[in-house]
């Protein structure tokens, strides 16, 4: 009798590009887990170090670890949604190949997923005050409300987060449109078209170092403009009541205004006008952006 028959299979995804330094202790961290049903999908994206043969040493060691190589490069989110292609499991889970997922972290997520079916998509809660314990169910209104008026929620990167593999199949993966924020876009789109699950924190570690694509973008002002955008383009499609929808949009204007005014004295005229272009950003912002933000 095979003894993982009533455990769900979860297809650990690790997209790999020169992280010789880091994948042996990503790779080990997996295999230490105490939930121990799972498969570990490691797409590398043509690397020119070391981490395709350290990966396919732990290959040969251990059945359900499988090492795919691109043919070429395809960039971050590409290389993402291509691993979630090979995954048979009922949950998706990534894990950076320069992160850890805690030994106890699969076998958590897990739970929150299992307790609560008809959520597509699981998060890591950082900051819960909440009067019950987690896991926590929130609907689509609860969650928008909690993200934008509250806590944001919806922020957590992939690492963070498990998915139910016929819901993010559904939603159609990640948005290549939306680059290095294709991770947060997706969250937002995921809890406006199901329920979702807050989890405990502390269930894997983000490790920070030199190079990652999140420090270079913040240094280009890129998740200036594409916050601003993902918002606008998913309030549009989401179905919300009009007054939260109007309430976000007309504080995502208020805010970008602030950010614009305060970044003005490092910006060139040049990088300006490309932000007010990418954006369509609201000129008449500016002067409103001194007006206190909505509460719901």
């Amino acid at each position: 009798m095979d003894k993982y028959k009533e455990i769900p299979l979860v297809s650990v995804l690790m997209t790999v590009y020169n992280r010789e330094k880091y994948i042996a202790e990503a790779i080990e961290s997996v295999i230490n887990s105490s939930y121990q049903n799972w498969e570990l999908i490691i797409v590398d994206d043509q690397s020119t170090d070391q981490s395709v043969a350290i990966a396919r040493k732990y290959e040969q060691q251990d059945s359900r670890i499988k090492v795919y190589i691109n043919e070429k490069n395809l960039g971050d989110y590409p290389n993402r949604n291509k691993a979630a292609s090979y995954a048979k499991g009922k949950y998706l889970k990534y894990l950076d190949s320069d992160d850890l997922i805690y030994p106890h972290g699969l076998a958590m997520m897990v739970a929150a997923m299992e307790k609560y079916p008809e959520a597509g998509i699981g998060l890591t809660y950082n900051s819960y005050l909440g009067a019950t314990p987690l896991p926590v169910l929130q609907t689509t209104e609860e969650a928008f409300i909690n993200h934008f008026f509250k806590k944001g929620v919806l922020y957590i990167g992939p690492s963070g987060c498990i998915y139910r593999r016929q819901f993010f199949e559904h939603i159609g993966g990640f948005n290549l449109a939306f680059k290095v924020a294709a991770d947060y876009e997706f969250n937002l789109r995921a809890a406006s078209q199901s329920p979702i699950v807050l989890f405990a924190r502390d269930l894997f570690w983000w490790r920070q170092h030199p190079g990652q694509e999140i420090i270079n973008s913040n240094q280009n002002n890129e998740y200036i403009i594409l916050n601003y955008c993902i918002h606008r383009h998913t309030l549009e499609q989401a179905i919300l009541p009009d007054y939260l929808k109007s309430a976000i949009l007309e504080n995502n204007n208020i805010l970008m205004g602030r950010r614009l005014l305060r970044l003005s004295p490092k910006l060139s005229l040049r990088e300006l006008r490309r932000i007010l272009r990418e954006t369509g950003f609201p000129k008449a912002y500016f002067f409103k952006c001194f007006r206190p933000t909505q509460k719901i």
